[in-house]
């Protein structure tokens, strides 16, 4: 088997405004205040003298690189991005920032908001569009029915609420 992989697939470019400001913060964190406090340590390790048992400078060089290639992606994935500021025109369907209760085949009720890959960590109750159960609801209406092939076997979900909070 070879070395050749192919690429993951980008993930979608919206994001709502709290999510972009999280990721420009991140960057300027980044950017402004952790990497000139590694270079500056990486500069002290190297005066030390030997480099290559210097384990302060080996981790520092590491950081370094780890720091500018999260950087180099922010930069990339925030020029490409789409803030979406504003619900959409027709709210009885599911899209990008829908807050959908969801009943359970058991008759639990589950509550997600649709976000961006970027941001789905930010709370418990956010799911990614990109996610099977995102891409699912994704142009619902309300008592729509989505079936869902998992792990754990088939998952059925009827959508009893759509809402979309404030942008």
């Amino acid at each position: 088997m070879g070395r050749f992989r192919l690429p993951e697939r980008p993930g979608s470019k919206y994001i709502t405004a709290a999510g972009a400001t999280r990721l420009r913060q991140e960057l300027i964190a980044l950017w402004r205040h952790e990497r000139p406090t590694v270079t500056a340590a990486v500069a002290a390790a190297a005066a030390q003298g030997d480099r290559s048992e210097n384990a302060e400078y080996l981790y520092g060089k590491r950081r370094l690189r780890e720091i500018d290639r999260r950087v180099r992606f922010l930069r990339s994935r925030l020029l490409g991005m789409t803030v979406v500021e504003r619900p959409p025109a027709d709210r009885r369907r599911v899209y990008f920032g829908a807050r959908v209760v969801l009943l359970t085949e058991r008759g639990e009720q589950l509550r997600y908001r649709i976000v961006g890959p970027d941001e789905f960590d930010m709370a418990d109750d956010y799911i990614s569009m990109d996610a099977p159960l995102g891409r699912a609801l994704l142009g619902k209406r309300l008592d729509d029915e989505i079936a869902l092939e998992l792990a754990r076997g088939a998952q059925r979900y009827t959508i009893i609420a759509i809402d979309y909070p404030e942008f």
